[in-house]
């Protein structure tokens, strides 16, 4: 096995797995942190790198497109530092980062792993339910259903619908894009049956995001929808396989203890947090 434990992060790797676990340190980022760990299989995989760097160096995975949710709706634009494929590394630690890639990349050769683009999701997404609020409200996502709140900073005429609710089955996209320079970023779902939408400011099935330190966990509920629905590059006649529903009883536990650490560190609110523990103690 191979093991590399740095502030950033600690990833392992057993043959068959890359498992990464984000470190606890200041410099991890929210969204690196709310998802938590994350297990990629060899088979997700497309390559690895080191790049040694003047003060620290960078080991990078390289997924097959089409391999997670995450990536897929976040198309590349995911900060460096919320990038969950990402470690840094110290300088007295490159011998480990560069023994760390030459297992990974011998175990891709022995097994012949393909490099090209998949068509179903080799991870599974975020962890349900999720809750996250943002913007101008908060998006909550149980496996079945979007629930989209507004706050006082939501315009008039987008709140006065009241809390949206949308099936699942009833959303034909979702779209996510980050806030850059003066240009506000959102995460929209596109309904069913609905023409095309208003601005992200004005349209009730759309988060519109500012900028602020909690816009990128909007992308973690996009990749949780995301990864319930068909796959982009499935074959037309092909029945998409049900995404791992997150329900037996050991992994609930977990979430509800992951969702404790996250309340106790401030990262969700008392709001929020109550909405998520509320759905999980459901499904228990």
């Amino acid at each position: 096995m191979a093991e590399i434990i740095q502030k950033d992060g600690t990833w392992t790797f057993d043959g068959d797995t890359v498992r990464i676990v984000p470190g606890s340190d200041k410099s991890v980022s929210l969204l690196r942190k709310t998802l938590g760990e994350v297990a990629v299989p060899l088979t997700a995989l497309a390559g690895i790198s080191f790049e040694p760097g003047k003060k620290s160096g960078r080991l990078r995975l390289r997924l097959r497109n089409g391999a997670d949710p995450l990536l897929q709706i976040t198309g590349g634009k995911l900060e460096d530092s919320s990038d969950p494929y990402r470690l840094t590394v110290e300088n007295d630690r490159t011998g480990v980062a560069e023994y760390f890639v030459d297992e990974v990349r011998n175990a891709l050769l022995l097994e012949q792993v393909q490099t090209g683009p998949v068509d179903t999701y080799l991870l599974p997404g975020p962890a349900l339910p999720i809750t996250v609020g943002a913007g101008d409200g908060t998006a909550t996502f149980d496996g079945e259903r979007i629930r989209l709140e507004w706050n006082w900073k939501t315009e008039e005429s987008k709140s006065s619908g009241g809390v949206r609710s949308v099936a699942l089955e009833d959303v034909d996209a979702v779209e996510w894009l980050p806030s850059a320079g003066l240009e506000n970023g959102y995460l929209r779902f596109r309904v069913t049956k609905v023409g095309s939408p208003p601005p992200p400011k004005y349209d009730p099935y759309a988060v519109e995001l500012w900028g602020f330190r909690k816009d990128p966990l909007m992308a973690l509920i996009g990749a949780a929808v995301t990864a319930r629905m068909p796959h982009p590059y499935a074959p037309e006649d092909a029945v998409p396989p049900p995404a791992p529903s997150g329900d037996d009883h050991d992994a609930l536990l977990r979430r509800l203890r992951d969702l404790g650490e996250l309340h106790q560190a401030g990262i969700l609110t008392e709001e929020e947090f109550t909405t998520a523990k509320r759905a999980v103690l459901k499904r228990l």
